[in-house]
């Protein structure tokens, strides 16, 4: 496809000798909208070379500049205003739709580099619940965004299966768990020895201290205990993964904090090697002063290693089976001095490929009346958010079959891609660093700019594709396209991979949400001033054409969103501006 940016800089390049090609690329705009142009370029840094008020030069340039990718630049206010040709624009997108179909806006942006993205990392023997959405569904689409530029990604789940709450669940456990109640509700009954130990041990300081002992048997190696820990982890493991499948989400290793423990004595033998470790009442810690850091604990004074040591280790294993190009956690915003610390030790360390590392925040999920807390036991399950939202469409589908008289196929799928859907887009719709309280009727919401909505318009370009008979193959003309809304979906097309690297870029996949929003609502009017279905066989192919790229792009859009696109909603238009309330 042509790049029309790269056509301004060579336009400019041949005329402002005094900016390389690179620093032109820089000031070039996209303007708020498009009666000030496609893009623009600012010339108030050429007013002391040419020794001329600017918008004096900005006039002078935009009559000499003539090019048939644009019908016309102007000056405005001292900005250069490109206006792209828009039959130019039309044919290439039209084009590159017809050969790119499905894969239109794809790109080897990445150069096939590695990136690690770890995301979820749910607790064993805790609950999956609402406040781990955040970290799933941001780093799952995160995945996605990185593989349609081009790069390989390695999806890991960096479980949570290690350290001393462990010492605290053997003890629970042997003292007061039952073997078969755990086994007919896992976590629940997992959840109340945690909640019952970290009681006891507020008071108690000696169950304390033996619970200290049952981690460190369990680092040890002990055979009772390692046992108890591994059944734990396999009974767990089958839980989260039910709400996994739930959610369309795959891993690509599921190596958590465990599986880092054969490799923490080597990496902690070679930091004191490189008189890194300094001792500090019993432990032994890396020295952060120089980075304005408190300093990073690597061995306790029971012997017993902490978060940040396996994070230290995984990184470097990561490093050495990867060598990604970035290594992303999608991590709480609460631990941002975790990781600025694991960054500053790993180069204090003389690991000279700390900047793979990538932490990518997001904002505290709390209830209405008070923050998520498992140890209190006061948890809002994942599974019970997604169950609800899919009982909530299952019952308008069921009321619509009553309406229409006739069954809904594939009626349960359809119940699940768009309750879950609309679940996982509320949650991306915002930038992910926002804090937010849950409330089940805004989560549970179908209204205004919403996943259902993009949903209903991709299946009902499908539906229009079936009534048209399309035929991609049939003959069409781009310069038929010349209304207004038109031209603004074609716009919108065009601006689909930038908006993607844009998401990149800055680790924000709400870019996606709001650009699936603002496609679909182009294509509403455009659907409400036109007719598409004309005589005009050209015309109407022509068009068709058009509402197939619209359709593959919302497709691709919802997909980097771990979204599912539905053929059929098999309700109609109305129904969308209806309040649906729970």
């Amino acid at each position: 496809m042509i790049n029309f940016r790269e056509e301004i800089i060579k336009i400019l390049d041949e005329k402002i000798e005094s900016l390389k090609p690179e620093e032109i690329d820089k000031m070039v705009e996209v303007p708020p909208n498009y009666e000030l142009g496609d893009f623009a370029f600012p010339v108030f840094s050429l007013a002391k070379i040419y020794r001329k008020n600017p918008a004096m030069i900005a006039e002078e340039l935009a009559g000499e500049i003539k090019s048939k990718y644009f019908e016309k630049v102007e000056n405005k206010n001292a900005y250069l205003n490109f206006y792209i040709n828009k039959s130019i624009l039309a044919e290439e997108i039209l084009r590159e739709s017809l050969e790119r179909k499905e894969d239109f806006g794809k790109t080897n942006y990445g150069e096939n580099k590695n990136v690690v993205v770890e995301y979820s990392s749910t607790n064993i023997a805790k609950p999956f619940h609402i406040g781990h959405i955040r970290s799933t569904v941001i780093g799952d689409s995160l995945k996605r965004i990185y593989k349609f530029l081009g790069f390989n990604t390695i999806a890991i789940n960096h479980l949570g299966d290690y350290g001393t709450q462990f010492g605290m669940l053997i003890y629970a456990y042997k003292n007061w768990g039952s073997k078969e109640a755990i086994e007919n509700d896992p976590i629940n009954e997992l959840l109340k020895l945690y909640v019952k130990v970290n009681g006891v041990c507020e008071e108690d300081e000696k169950v304390k201290d033996e619970c200290r002992y049952w981690f460190k048997e369990l680092e040890n190696g002990n055979e009772e205990a390692v046992e108890i820990w591994k059944w734990f982890k396999e009974v767990s493991l089958k839980e989260f993964n039910r709400v996994y499948d739930m959610l369309d989400i795959r891993f690509d290793s599921y190596n958590g904090e465990s599986f880092y423990s054969d490799k923490m004595p080597g990496l902690i033998e070679e930091l004191r090697e490189k008189n890194v470790l300094e001792e500090s009442e019993g432990a032994e810690v890396i020295n952060l002063d120089e980075y304005d850091l408190p300093p990073a604990i690597v061995v306790k004074s029971d012997g017993t290693t902490i978060y940040l040591t396996r994070d230290l280790a995984a990184a470097k294993y990561r490093h050495e089976n990867y060598k990604p190009y970035k290594n992303i956690y999608v991590v709480g915003s609460q631990q941002s001095l975790h990781f600025k610390q694991l960054k500053s030790a790993l180069k204090k360390a003389g690991f000279d490929w700390y900047e793979e590392i990538v932490h990518v925040p997001f904002g505290m999920v709390s209830l209405e009346d008070g923050t998520l807390s498992t140890r209190r036991g006061k948890v809002v399950y994942l599974e019970d958010v997604l169950n609800r939202a899919i009982d909530k469409v299952r019952e308008i589908l069921d009321d619509r079959e009553k309406e229409q008289g006739q069954k809904i196929e594939n009626k349960e799928e359809l119940a699940q891609a768009v309750g879950i859907g609309a679940i996982k887009f509320q949650e991306l719709f915002n930038g992910r660093i926002k804090d937010y309280t849950f409330n089940w009727d805004k989560t549970l919401s179908f209204e205004g700019e919403t996943g259902p909505y993009v949903q209903y318009v991709h299946a009902r370009i499908s539906s229009l594709l079936r009534k048209g008979d399309f035929d991609i193959n049939s003959e069409i003309d781009a310069s038929l396209l010349t209304k207004e809304s038109e031209i603004n979906i074609i716009r919108s097309l065009y601006n689909f991979t930038d908006v993607v690297i844009d998401a990149c870029e800055k680790n924000e996949p709400y870019f996606i949400t709001r650009y699936t929003v603002e496609l679909a609502k182009n294509f509403n009017k455009f659907y409400n001033q036109t007719q598409i279905l004309v005589e005009d066989e050209k015309l109407k192919n022509t068009r068709l054409m058009l509402c197939y790229a619209v359709k593959n792009v919302i497709a691709s859009g919802l997909d980097l969103l771990g979204i599912k696109a539905p053929e059929k909603m098999w309700w109609d238009e109305f129904f969308w501006r209806l309040t649906i309330s729970l």
